[in-house]
């Protein structure tokens, strides 16, 4: 039985050709021709069955034969804001992971105490794309550019935003507790942002910043987390708080 290969193609009902990425990896690597079935993700709630109608070097066009909607698997608009590792390959092992888990958007932050002041957004665009194929996720998570702290949290957002710092002298609830309570589900809905600071955490004053912003003060549990840890714990307990059950 062959494998369903996918593709990741924006605008797919329209495009009628695969990117010129992921044509070169479906000719030259998997060699597909004429005839040959495929599926494609447009990155927003589609999937569709297609037919290769052309395959040459660095081209592959398509037929469209069937439109697959999907439904979405978790409720509302799942957003982890965090500052960047670093060591950046640790930063891109998070991001996969969570794309995998399932998350809408992801933000890079630049703190006070950030050791990595710069990044390269479109290698973490290409991540979460083979992310999302490997596991088949019909949407794809929006990717940020990397934002000065206070812009980030002036900005306006739907839904509950938490921060999680270390300190012991703000007050702070547990975000899982917090997202399972109901206590808010009907006046603030399903949408979530999590921030998660840098390996030096964010200063007390960013903290303090986020809370007059309208941002609650929460822990990710008892244990000290690495950041790129944080964000992957954050990320799991969004999704299973707003898990459509099937």
């Amino acid at each position: 039985m062959k494998e369903t290969r996918f593709f990741y193609v924006p605008g797919a009902a329209e495009a009628g050709e695969l990117p010129a990425d992921e044509a070169q990896h479906a000719t030259r690597v998997l060699r597909l021709q004429s005839g040959d079935e495929m599926f494609l993700m447009d990155g927003e709630g589609n999937f569709f069955r297609a037919e290769v109608t052309l395959a040459s070097a660095k081209r592959c066009l398509y037929n469209i034969k069937e439109v697959l909607p999907q439904s979405p698997a978790w409720r509302g608009h799942l957003h982890l804001a965090i500052a960047p590792t670093k060591m950046m390959e640790r930063m891109e092992w998070m991001v996969e992971k969570a794309t995998e888990v399932g998350c809408d958007a992801f933000s890079f932050v630049l703190c006070r105490f950030s050791e990595r002041k710069a990044m390269r957004s479109d290698r973490v665009e290409k991540i979460v794309v083979s992310a999302m194929k490997q596991s088949r996720k019909a949407w794809k998570p929006r990717v940020g550019e990397l934002c000065p702290f206070r812009q980030f949290v002036a900005e306006e957002r739907a839904g509950r935003k938490f921060i999680a710092h270390c300190y012991e002298e703000i007050p702070r609830k547990d975000l899982f507790d917090e997202l399972t309570s109901g206590d808010k589900k009907d006046s603030c809905g399903d949408d979530i942002t999590v921030l998660v600071g840098p390996e030096g955490d964010f200063s007390i004053e960013e903290v303090r910043m986020a809370i007059d912003a309208g941002y609650e003060s929460i822990s990710l549990g008892t244990s000290r987390l690495r950041t790129e840890t944080a964000g992957l714990a954050a990320v799991m307990m969004m999704h299973l708080a707003r898990k459509i059950k099937k």
